[in-house]
C-alpha cells in the first residue's frame, strides 16, 4: 500500500498558496484493508474513506470510463492493480494531476509543474471532453488564479467549446451547476469566470439572459463603458474588490438582464428595463434552483436598483414604500445587501470606480429613522389593527420627511 497527497494540495504548495484541504490517493489497497485500518467508508459511487483521526479523504486509485451523458455518466474501477499514473490521467487539468509522496517528491507525468510556470490551465487528456462539469470547473479555476496571471490554454478552450456545442451541458443538474457557479462567483475574479464561459459558448447555454447583454449599448453619459455586458463584468469585479457576499454578487450578475430585451432601435436608452428584467430573473432563479436569499435579493435589486441610485431625489413617501417593500423592520440585513449591490453597480463603470456613493449612507440612515418610530405610544393612544398600521406609517412618513430636511436633500418634499 502506498499513499500520496494529490491534486489541489500539491498545486497550491508549489504556488506557495495556503492549503485549505488535503486529498489523498491510496495505491495497492482494497476497501476491506482500508476498513480494517479504521478508515470510514463514505463514497457511494467509488471507494472513498475518511481517516480515523484527521477526517481527511482517502480515495482508492481508480480509473473511469464514459458510460452515459453528463458528469455522472461514468463507471469507475478501483482495484489494487490500478497505478498512480492510471489515477492521475483521469483528472481534469495538468496542474491538478500531480501527486506527492512522503518525502516531498512530486510525481508529475503530465507536465503540471511546467504549466504552473507558464501560468496555463491545460487539460490532461482528450477524455476531458467527456465531462461537461469540467467546463464550469476550468472557468472557476481561471477566476481563482487570474490574479497570478493564469489563462486557459487555447486547446483546452477549444475542447470546452466542443462540450458547450454538443448539448452535454444540459445534462448537468441545476444543483451541480449552481454549486460551481456560486463557488466561482466567490473567487477573486468572478468576472473572469463569466468571460471564460462566454468565450467557449457555455454562457449562452447556461445563462443566455446574461450572454445577451454583450453588445447592448447604454448611454455613454452614465456608462462610459457603453457595453452592458462589459458593465456587468466590471460590477462583478467591484464585488470581489469589496469582498461582497454571494447574494450581492448573484444579484449584481443579473441586475441588468432586462436590458437584453430592449429593441435595438431604442438603444442606448432602456426605459423600464427594471420591470422587464423581473420575469427573466425569476426564470433564472427557478432554472438554477438558486437558494432563497440569493433569489430574493436578485429580484429586489433587479426591480429597484434605479431607486437606489435616485435615493436623494425620492419623495419621502416613495422612500417609505421602498423600505416597506424590503421589510426593513424585520429583515434589516436584506436592505443592507441591496444598498451594497447598488453601490457596486454604480462603481462598475469605467473611470467611476472611486466616485463617492452618498446614496448608501442616506438609504441606511433612512432605514434607521423608520425603524426608530416607536409603536408603544400609538398603542397607548388606543390604535389597534389596521388603524395602528396606518398611524405607524404616518409617523414613519413624518420621520422620513424630517430626515430628508435634516440632510438638506433637494426634492419634492422641500418645494
Amino acid at each position: 500500500m502506498q499513499i500520496y497527497r494529490v491534486g489541489g494540495a500539491v498545486r497550491d504548495r508549489l504556488l506557495q498558496r495556503p492549503i485549505t484541504e488535503v486529498d489523498w490517493v491510496v495505491v495497492g489497497a482494497t476497501a476491506e484493508q482500508m476498513q480494517a485500518l479504521g478508515y470510514r467508508p463514505v463514497g457511494a459511487d467509488f471507494p472513498v474513506f475518511l481517516h480515523p483521526q484527521t477526517g481527511e479523504e482517502y480515495a482508492l486509485a481508480r480509473t473511469e470510463r464514459k458510460s452515459g451523458r453528463g458528469y455522472g455518466g461514468f463507471t469507475f474501477y478501483a482495484s489494487p492493480d490500478v497505478t498512480l499514473e492510471d489515477d492521475l490521467i483521469r483528472r481534469d487539468l495538468t496542474v491538478n494531476a500531480m501527486a506527492e509522496d512522503d518525502h516531498g517528491q512530486v510525481i508529475d507525468p503530465h507536465g503540471g509543474q511546467r504549466d504552473l510556470q507558464a501560468r496555463l490551465l491545460r487539460h490532461v487528456s482528450p477524455a476531458f471532453a467527456e465531462d461537461p462539469l469540467r467546463v464550469l470547473r476550468v472557468a472557476r479555476f481561471a477566476a481563482r488564479y487570474a490574479p497570478l496571471g493564469f489563462r486557459v490554454a487555447d486547446e483546452t478552450l477549444a475542447l470546452m467549446r466542443e462540450l458547450s456545442e454538443s448539448g452535454e451541458l444540459s445534462a448537468l443538474t441545476p444543483e451541480r451547476s449552481w454549486k460551481e457557479i456560486s463557488r466561482a462567483l466567490m473567487e477573486p475574479r468572478p468576472d473572469v469566470f463569466i468571460e471564460v464561459l462566454r468565450a467557449c459558448g457555455a454562457l449562452a447555454a447556461l445563462l443566455p439572459e446574461v450572454d445577451a447583454l454583450f453588445g447592448v449599448q447604454q448611454p455613454p453619459a452614465h456608462h462610459p463603458e457603453i457595453d452592458t455586458g462589459a458593465h456587468v463584468l466590471a460590477v462583478l469585479r467591484q464585488c470581489a474588490e469589496h469582498a461582497q457576499p454571494l447574494e450581492v454578487r448573484w444579484a449584481c450578475l443579473l441586475h441588468d438582464v432586462g436590458k437584453g430585451l430592449t429593441p435595438e432601435a431604442e438603444w442606448p436608452r432602456h426605459i423600464a428595463h427594471e420591470h422587464r428584467g423581473v420575469r427573466l430573473i425569476q426564470a433564472i432563479n427557478e432554472r438554477c434552483k438558486v437558494p432563497r436569499d440569493c433569489a430574493e435579493l436578485a429580484l429586489l435589486v433587479g426591480e429597484f436598483h434605479t431607486h437606489g441610485h435616485r435615493a436623494l431625489e425620492l419623495k419621502a413617501s416613495t422612500l417609505l414604500e421602498l423600505l416597506q417593500r424590503f421589510d426593513v423592520y424585520r429583515r434589516p440585513q436584506r436592505f443592507e445587501t441591496f444598498v451594497a449591490a447598488c453601490e457596486m453597480d454604480a462603481r462598475g463603470r469605467t473611470g467611476l470606480e472611486q466616485r463617492d456613493y452618498p446614496q448608501a449612507a442616506y438609504l441606511l440612515g433612512a432605514a434607521d429613522v423608520a425603524r426608530q418610530v416607536a409603536v408603544k405610544p400609538l398603542l397607548e393612544k388606543g390604535f389597534k389593527g389596521a388603524e395602528l398600521g396606518e398611524a405607524l406609517n404616518r409617523e414613519r412618513l413624518q420621520a422620513l420627511k424630517a430626515y430628508k430636511a435634516l440632510k438638506s436633500v433637494p426634492g419634492p418634499d422641500r418645494e
